[in-house]
């Protein structure tokens, strides 16, 4: 394992967009990771965007994502209204969105959609993502479902036992509108966690991991 910084100060600003087109994607897929950021660094400033969250579920989104990042320098949450499902056939409304971002946010660090993602909103934001910020740090991140498939991610964060805990009671008791749903469940998280913790060969036995398509290997200041 070769363990990799954001060529960052651990006391320097850190900007962090977090992208899903759902109420519970971001959590699912990186909220450890953010938690873990949150805990190491004071200066970390997140954009939190939703694409679709209507009602009960746009209610969720905002205290989930008021409950993760209660510990950041400053934050912005965003929650669009578009129709779960059919995000690809509002494509350019969606476009607009991330045109809008594109203009008022230049992060550090993107976590986006898996590219090969089976679910077609899930794929439409990473293609998004990649169209819009070229020139950014983009992990894209995993939601486990029905359609199986999970692949081979190259980036993993190993999370401590309490972060993985607290990533779990987080996901069970913020999303009630999702509880009813057969796959999400406690023993659904805890075992993507473990399966990727045993992978990196985390201390816990717990990981969150993702796809890094595009990462800069840059010598230390002042080498060669």
């Amino acid at each position: 394992m070769l363990p990799l910084t954001l060529g960052l100060r651990p006391v320097a600003p850190l900007s962090v967009l977090c992208l899903g087109a759902h109420g519970d994607d971001i959590e699912i897929g990186c909220g450890g990771t953010i938690l873990r950021l949150l805990g190491e660094r004071r200066r970390v400033s997140v954009h939190w965007v939703v694409l679709s969250a209507h009602g009960a579920r746009a209610t969720e989104v905002r205290r989930s994502a008021g409950r993760v990042l209660r510990r950041a320098a400053a934050y912005h949450v965003r929650v669009e209204h578009f129709r779960d499902g059919f995000l690809p056939y509002e494509g350019a409304a969606v476009k607009n969105v991330f045109e809008e971002m594109k203009a008022t946010v230049s992060p550090d660090l993107v976590f986006t959609h898996y590219r090969d993602d089976a679910h077609q909103d899930h794929r439409l934001i990473c293609e998004l993502t990649w169209n819009t910020l070229r020139d950014h740090c983009i992990l894209e991140y995993e939601v486990p479902k029905y359609d199986g498939d999970l692949g081979h991610p190259n980036v993993f964060v190993p999370l401590t036992d309490r972060l993985r805990r607290q990533k779990v009671r987080l996901l069970m008791s913020a999303f009630p509108t999702q509880r009813p749903k057969r796959w999400y469940s406690e023993a659904t998280f805890d075992a993507l966690m473990r399966l990727r913790g045993v992978e990196c060969a985390a201390p816990s036995g717990y990981a969150e991991a993702f796809y890094g398509r595009k990462i800069v290997l840059a010598s230390p200041q002042g080498a060669g």
